[in-house]
């Protein structure tokens, strides 16, 4: 097949990540000619493909491919992709984010390309924006999702919020978890003790580690908020925030406010080939974000047999089990949060028992390979199709 993915940017993060994976699987798995189309890859989070070596395919970077909305630069990015996509003549376009889901989408369809197809990996209206925003955006996705043949979300949570909007029939969605390197967190424990001792813990610390941007509506002042009553009943607990972004100031602030200044450690932005010995180096995983489709961080974390404690948001709950693989606790929630924590950092037991079943869940149902195959399939089933 000629398959051509579309996507904002190629920062580090999940979405890109995905989008990487399933070009180069793409090609060594099915000798598919694939195509990434994206635009600069701007933002303090660092280019994904940067860090890539050897890449297998073309990318082609188109600049005005670009995250805010701008009708003049939109309508040239809209022609270019037209040009790219007439130029390359794929059998299938995928989109992936919010801006180039829609004019990557308008682009294919207006060109009669066989299958297009769209990712949501996290939805682009949410209820912590104005009423205006939400409306704009929900009715741009209803837009777009006519342009297209089927809809693949990263969480049935996805599927379930976009047809509850109106965006388009539960019939036009599938499920595909987006998939990752599983072997580095498979082996997350290795480099354990000497990883510990570079960020300063002790064996006797049980250590709580978050991995988000330091930015609004990821949850990080719940769980400051949270730490001061663990700390009163489990002083030997230490808090791991992995991640940098404009929240940092003030999220030290707060803690000295409090007092708990000694009891939390910043790593600042990292690469993502150390997240799996960050993840060893802790004992749980905590995720407070408020709105994510399914955070990356959450499989990770299971995958290297650390329970998480996930506040119930999105697609959490398709791998944060309470009892089995950790505790979901209601959103912006201190209390519930700061006891699943207590009661985790008192039983070690409790911590291997969950995090086993957490490894055995999530192994192979994240894989890259599982993604890609799941998604070659969809691509034929939709070429075969009648029209």
């Amino acid at each position: 097949m000629r398959i051509a993915h579309v996507i904002t940017r190629m920062i580090v993060g999940g979405a890109q990540e995905n989008t990487l994976l399933c070009c180069q699987d793409s090609v060594r798995l099915f000798g598919d000619e694939t195509l990434l189309i994206t635009g600069p890859a701007l933002g303090p989070e660092g280019d994904l493909l940067a860090r890539a070596h050897d890449l297998a395919f073309p990318v082609q970077l188109i600049p005005s491919l670009v995250r805010p909305i701008h009708p003049l630069q939109d309508v040239r990015c809209y022609r270019a992709l037209k040009s790219a996509l007439r130029a390359f003549e794929p059998d299938v376009v995928h989109t992936h984010s919010a801006k180039a889901g829609m004019l990557g989408r308008l682009a294919a369809w207006s060109l009669q390309v066989p299958v297009v197809v769209h990712t949501v990996h996290g939805a682009p209206f949410h209820p912590y924006q104005s009423a205006v925003a939400r409306s704009f955006f929900r009715w741009c996705e209803r837009f777009a999702a006519q342009r297209c043949h089927h809809i693949v979300s990263v969480a049935d949570a996805m599927t379930d919020q976009l047809v509850a909007a109106g965006v388009a029939p539960r019939a036009k969605f599938s499920t595909i978890y987006s998939g990752m390197e599983v072997e580095p967190f498979l082996r997350a424990d290795e480099d354990r003790c000497a990883t510990r001792r570079e960020l300063g813990f002790a064996d006797e610390h049980v250590v709580v580690g978050k991995i988000a941007r330091l930015f609004h509506l990821k949850g990080h002042t719940y769980v400051i908020e949270a730490a001061q009553r663990v700390l009163r009943h489990c002083p030997q607990v230490r808090f791991l925030f992995v991640g940098d972004g404009i929240l940092r100031g003030a999220l030290e602030r707060q803690l000295a406010r409090a007092g708990l200044q000694d009891c939390f450690r910043f790593t600042g932005l990292v690469p993502p080939e150390r997240i799996p010995c960050l993840i060893g180096a802790m004992d749980v995983l905590v995720h407070a974000s408020l709105r994510e489709g399914l955070a990356r961080a959450l499989p990770q974390a299971l995958i290297a047999g650390k329970p998480v404690v996930s506040y119930d948001v999105d697609g959490a709950r398709e791998v944060v089990v309470t009892g089995e693989t950790g505790y979901l606790v209601p959103p912006q929630s201190v209390t519930p949060l700061a006891d699943a924590l207590i009661e985790l950092a008192r039983d070690r037991a409790q911590r291997e028992r969950l995090g086993r079943a957490g490894r055995e869940r999530c192994t192979d149902r994240f894989r890259h390979e599982t993604m890609t195959r799941a998604l070659r399939d969809l691509y034929q089933r939709l070429a075969a199709a009648p029209r």
